[in-house]
């Protein structure tokens, strides 16, 4: 992982970017296309959004105005929960491509595990996958227990799990499960909202390698094999976090930031999701 564009190979073979650019709470017009605009320029390939976050619209002009061919983005995006349910799936997916302004959406995640729904709704992403409108299909906040009952009904294995991953939540059994069943897992809210920063240990690691705490935590996801996304909508910040390709944390490092987690989470519980 030496450079912004390195990409890990899921499950079916399509090739994923191991960083990109999250767009949660990025508000629809200037704020969103300013921020994928500036990613694009840096040189992102990943974008990742969803119908909940109301500014696929705007993500999607952005990618239109970039001047870089659609078919070298990496674009994600999710169905919402009040979405879910097979027909509704399929509606909800295609309101999100037209939105996008994309023929075939690169990966289409279940943002939520809906009790009661997301086994029709993986069928319908089946469907999807398999009349080449989705190049990958994956999850997001899906616990051990929920991918088990996954499997029990799917003829497609997820191909990215994308689940709240911190140095306070480092979800290592979780990790180990997905890796085991060949499902790449990925990394959202990576910097905790920034309540880590100023933790002794990475303010010293942040000194010792010459770079941010957020630089220092998001080098950390690449040597773990974590796909990571960190939000931002400022540009100064969007390029900062893409600086992270010119230097390598040591095992004593990485197992220092291991040791920070708590279990501490700043989204839902997946377990306690109605």
């Amino acid at each position: 992982m030496r450079h912004i564009q390195d990409k890990v190979k899921l499950a079916n073979g399509v090739d994923m970017p191991w960083f990109g650019l999250g767009v949660y709470k990025a508000e629809a017009g200037d704020e969103v296309k300013t921020a994928v605009q500036t990613a694009l320029d840096v040189g992102y390939r990943s974008i990742d959004t969803a119908s909940f976050y109301h500014n696929e619209q705007g993500v999607g002009e952005a990618i239109e105005a970039s001047g870089v061919p659609k078919e070298d983005i990496f674009i994600t995006t999710k169905v919402w929960n009040d979405e879910q349910g097979y027909e509704e799936t399929l509606q909800a997916f295609e309101s999100s491509r037209k939105k996008l302004g994309v023929d075939v959406i690169d990966l289409y995640l279940i943002h939520w595990p809906v009790g009661g729904k997301f086994v029709d709704t993986w069928k319908a992403l089946e469907k999807l996958y398999h009349d080449g409108l989705v190049r990958a299909i994956g999850v997001s906040n899906f616990n051990i227990e929920h991918l088990e009952t996954l499997f029990e009904h799917a003829e497609v294995k997820p191909m990215v799990n994308q689940v709240e991953l911190h140095p306070r939540l480092t979800q290592e059994e979780l990790h180990a499960f997905c890796k085991n069943h060949s499902i790449q897992i990925e990394a959202w809210s990576p910097l905790t909202r920034a309540r880590i920063f100023g933790h002794p240990v990475l303010k010293q690691l942040a000194e010792k390698h010459g770079k941010t705490e957020a630089q220092v935590i998001l080098r950390w996801d690449l040597q773990k094999e974590i796909v990571t996304i960190p939000k931002s909508v400022t540009p100064k910040r969007i390029e900062e976090n893409a600086d992270i390709f010119d230097f390598e944390l040591t095992a004593e490092d990485i197992e220092a930031i291991d040791n920070l987690h708590t279990g501490e989470r700043f989204g839902p519980n997946p377990k306690d999701f109605g």
